[in-house]
């Protein structure tokens, strides 16, 4: 009997429970709401891989998702390896920061494969989708070097003629200037210019440069840096013969600027060209010896181990012999605080600078002292510039720490036989010539390692110092057709853009489009 009663009070419970569980509304209308829904999160429909052509600027791919509730979707970006080269919309228009160069790869692993983590969100949940952008080649990278001059003696500069013929002017450093034919390899035989009895060619001395006058093609007047018999460095302007291009008018010297150089014979610079703004620019080394013993690099009253600018299209000081030229009112000491000439200082040895013919910026290769190579950029507003020498030596210290006002490298190398070390570096070009793989970027060498790279400008910013392990290694694909590229002296270009490069040893190598 106890059985049944407990078995008949355990059915009467459960009844009761199934009653409350059921909600059934009585006069009492106790029903409970019912439970809210659940948010459902979205979901990427668009793909985790794409391909994009080389320099693809605006949308490259289109995010896409749906959810499930309806709700509006928000995208971003969350990580990935190579995050901060990429910008999205919030409708999801993924686009580069910068067009991205097949040659030049900004990616982590330099691979051309671009790796980001995209977001997209319904206001209450987030979800990710790991995408890889592949970037893909376009336009013809192959390129030759060929041997396009040999037997000059000593060539330590080169230069193009503007007169359609393809030829260019090639500086021997003991005092001739010759006129080579790249097409067939013949060199004039009568010098344009041979002052080879008034050069001194000890130590670093010589015929170190040359530059044509903007309008040379009507004036015939070019300009040449050299070291005088004395040893001091002299700019003269010369002008050619009346209705002969190919000679200079030895009488047509001009003394336009004369530097004393005392003491020691290297540490010349050497390096002189019109700029953009039609003003001509020239490099000066700080005096020789090492470690700046006269202290020139830090003088501003001293014209050695300078970026000079002066504007040789007038005299202002007519009872002066040694200065034929003006200064121009917008260097920085033109009003005082230094020389008016400076246009940069702080340098040890630039030997070899060039303009971007695109950007008009100012690119220096400057000689180190025993542990560090740097190249130097100033844009054309950047006067007064201060580099640093002798307090650094690149970003090292040399005689003390960096000074508040200098302007550091862009690029340095160290002092090595490593594929990207040497000892004295060789101030290159940007490239801007028809071999797309090459183009927009600044190739330089080593003069003593014969190492030869290339650097993307884009990766180069003002201020900080890019490392060398970012460095092209070009030294292979160089290799030429004949002759040996070594003991690189200088880099110039013709009409075309092409590239040429000159051996101190005696050869003239093109670098152009297979």
């Amino acid at each position: 009997m106890t059985g049944v009663r407990f078995g008949r009070h355990f059915a009467a419970g459960l009844f009761v429970l199934a009653l409350a569980s059921c909600g059934g509304g009585g006069s009492g209308g106790g029903g409970g709401n019912p439970p809210p829904s659940t948010n459902r999160p979205p979901a990427f429909t668009s793909p985790a891989t794409a391909s994009v052509p080389e320099n693809s600027a605006g949308t490259i791919y289109t995010a896409a998702a749906s959810d499930p509730d309806g709700n509006a979707l928000t995208f971003s970006l969350s990580g990935g390896a190579d995050r901060t080269r990429f910008a999205i919309t919030p409708a999801g228009a993924l686009s580069f920061v910068d067009p991205p160069d097949f040659e030049a790869p900004d990616d982590a692993d330099a691979n051309n494969v671009y790796l980001l983590q995209l977001s997209v969100s319904d206001g209450t949940t987030s979800v990710t989708l790991d995408l890889a952008v592949t970037v893909t080649n376009v336009g013809p990278d192959a390129f030759r070097v060929t041997r396009v001059g040999a037997g000059f003696a000593g060539p330590i500069d080169i230069a193009a003629l503007p007169d359609g013929t393809g030829r260019m002017l090639v500086v021997e450093r003991a005092g001739r200037i010759r006129i080579l034919n790249p097409a067939s390899g013949a060199i004039l035989p009568t010098p344009f210019l041979d002052i080879a009895a008034q050069v001194s060619t000890d130590g670093e001395r010589g015929l170190l440069g040359v530059a044509l006058a903007p309008n040379f093609a009507t004036s015939g007047t070019f300009y040449v840096f050299l070291t005088n018999l004395a040893g001091s460095i002299e700019i003269r302007r010369y002008t050619t013969l009346s209705g002969n291009r190919d000679r200079a008018d030895p009488t047509s010297a001009d003394l336009i600027l004369l530097i004393p150089h005392p003491g020691f014979n290297n540490h010349n610079g050497g390096w002189i060209a019109f700029g953009p703004d039609g003003l001509l620019y020239l490099a000066t080394g700080d005096g020789g010896g090492g470690g700046d013993p006269l202290g020139n690099a830090q003088n501003r009253n001293s014209l050695l181990g300078k970026i000079l600018r002066i504007d040789p299209s007038g005299d202002a000081f007519p009872s002066d012999p040694d200065r034929d030229y003006r200064i121009p009112s917008g260097n920085p000491f033109a009003g005082g605080g230094g020389a008016g000439e400076i246009w940069a200082y702080g340098l040890r040895n630039p030997f070899r600078a060039s303009f971007d013919t695109v950007t008009g910026n100012l690119w220096i290769g400057d000689v180190g002292q025993g542990a560090r190579e740097e190249v130097n950029v100033m844009r054309p507003n950047d006067g007064g510039a201060n580099f640093g020498w002798n307090v650094v030596e690149g970003t090292l210290n040399f005689t003390g720490p960096p000074q508040a006002g200098f302007t550091p490298p862009v690029t340095e190398y160290s002092h090595g036989s490593g594929a990207r070390q040497g000892r004295s570096i060789t101030g290159g070009r940007v490239y801007r010539g028809p071999v797309e793989a090459l183009r927009g970027q600044y190739v330089f060498a080593d003069f003593i390692s014969g190492n030869i790279w290339s650097l993307p400008v884009r990766w180069v910013s003002l201020g900080s110092t890019l490392s060398s392990d970012r460095f092209f290694l070009r030294r292979a694909d160089f290799a030429p057709n004949a002759g040996t590229l070594n003991n690189i002296v200088a880099f110039g270009e013709d009409g075309s853009g092409n590239l040429y490069m000159v051996s101190l040893g005696g050869d003239i190598f093109l670098l152009e489009a297979a």
